[in-house]
């Protein structure tokens, strides 16, 4: 068994296409999205699988990371509630003027929209989660 530990930068539409790709049906608990806005950061801390590697059933704990973000907007996410679990449904982007929209939507129609000015996105894996 390996213990191979993506990392996967993208910094163009098929860079973000296999980042949506690897990180689809991924778990992101409320309290694990945060944004650096001194740093431009915004971060999301999941679990999921390793389907880059064909090995569906196993699970890793990831960072996604997008860089340059200077705006924010969430839609049908309750920040009060830190314990709730979203899935992860895709990340795609829209070119308006010299800017990105970045956007990230999860089930339940909610929905992340980070305003960026470049395609900055990294996912490092982190750790694997151990079964129970």
């Amino acid at each position: 068994m390996s213990k191979y530990l993506a990392k996967i930068i993208a910094n163009d539409q098929e860079g973000l296409q296999m980042i949506s790709a690897c990180t689809s049906g991924a778990k992101v608990k409320v309290s694990d999205i945060k944004y650096l806005a001194f740093n431009k950061v915004f971060l999301l801390s999941i679990e999921r699988s390793k389907i880059e590697t064909n090995q569906v059933s196993k699970k890793v704990n990831s960072i996604c990371r997008f860089d340059f973000v200077f705006k924010v907007k969430s839609k049908n996410i309750d920040q009060s509630n830190q314990e709730m679990i979203l899935e992860l449904i895709g990340i795609d982007y829209l070119k308006n003027n010299d800017d990105y929209e970045i956007n990230l939507f999860f089930n339940n129609n909610a929905h992340i929209a980070l305003t960026t000015e470049t395609i900055e996105v990294r996912l490092e894996d982190q750790s694997e989660v151990k079964k129970k």
